[in-house]
């Protein structure tokens, strides 16, 4: 098994940062076959292999993941479309 975990920090209004992190989950279920739901200020998705949460805060966003076998081998690909995502459209820093 494999794991993500991810924190970028965001200076956009909780509200539109929710938002963002709306559409992050719908392309990620578009690329990856990915189910997902809002719980409070968390989305938790999951599909056979995968699962994970992502974590709106006022000036954070925590992404962690866990992958099965098979998505193991799409691990940098999976980060690197989440790194690109937060990049463009929540204009995120990395710690």
């Amino acid at each position: 098994m494999s794991h993500i975990d991810l924190r970028a920090n965001h200076s956009m209004p909780h509200a539109e940062a929710k938002a963002a992190a709306e559409e992050l989950a719908g392309d990620l279920a578009r690329k990856f076959d990915i189910e997902y739901a809002w719980e409070g200020d968390h989305i938790h998705f999951e599909r056979p292999g995968a699962s994970g949460r992502i974590t709106v805060g006022e000036r954070e966003i925590h992404i962690t993941a866990r992958l099965g076998f098979v998505l193991m081998f799409l691990r940098s690909r999976i980060e690197e479309e989440v790194v690109r995502y937060l990049s463009e459209h929540f204009g995120c820093t990395f710690p």
